[in-house]
Order: C-alpha cells, then structure tokens, then sequence
C-alpha cells in the first residue's frame, strides 16, 4: 500500500517541462508509432498528449497555461475591521466576531471561515486571562 504525503501531490501537480512537451509531439510527428505507444513511452497519459496535439494545431503552440489565479475570501476587504475589533477585544469569540462583521460590513461569514481568516492574518485567537474554567476548584 502506497501511502501519500501531501507535499509529494503538490509537488505533482507541477505543469509538464516545455522540453518533454516538444520532445513528445516530435516524436509524433516523426515515428509512425500510435499515440498510446508515445504516451506510455514517455510516462504521461493518453489524454494529456491529446490535449496537448489539440493545443498545438489550435493555437500553434504547446506552452502550459498559465496558472489560473483562484478566488480572494469574502471576508478579505474586511481586514482592517477584523484587526480592529480583535485589538478592543482579543477574547473576542469567533461567532460574535462573524455578528459584527455581518452588522458592520454586510459580510456573512461562517465561525471556520473566520477562524481562517484570523489565521491568515497572524491574529491569535487569545482568551481572557480572567475568565473562570468550566471545571470545578477544589480547595
């Protein structure tokens, strides 16, 4: 059983060198073998060389894509609010934290989505010294 890090899938997912690129659809066009002996031959998957002959006769070129971006948080253009309101009150919960944005800002936003966004801002989610355990004392 083959058990896998994370690290080891991001670092597949890495786009293909330019050089197997051009090697490969060279090898296409100068060997008269098929597609499936190609792709097996130089270890990437039928439908990728595929993708990449499509590219090639539509565009000209077989260079990756460029990377696609992703998406910002909602809560991203609230970040000086955030910080504020952890800075009058660093006990702050994270729901009464989610009430105050959606009152202030107009942002709803769930307890783990806040929780991330305070991880991304390095903000501490520090509790009161002051407040009693929820255990017994004994004397």
């Amino acid at each position: 059983m083959i058990i896998w890090r994370k690290q080891d899938r991001l670092r597949d997912m890495r786009p293909y060198s330019q050089d197997l690129r051009e090697r490969v659809l060279a090898a296409v066009e100068t060997t008269h073998l098929s597609q499936a002996k190609i792709a097996q031959a130089f270890k990437i998957s039928l439908s990728t060389l595929e993708k990449w002959l499509q590219r090639q006769r539509e565009t000209g070129e077989c260079a990756a894509l460029p990377h696609g971006g992703g998406h910002t948080s909602a809560l991203h253009d609230c970040e000086t609010f955030i910080r504020a309101q952890v800075k009058k009150q660093p006990d702050v919960t994270l729901d009464e934290l989610c009430v105050r944005v959606a009152e202030a800002k107009g942002v709803q936003a769930s307890p783990s989505m806040m929780c991330r966004e305070l991880q991304r801002l390095n903000l501490p989610r520090k509790k009161s010294h002051f407040t009693i355990a929820n255990a017994r004392r004994h004397a």
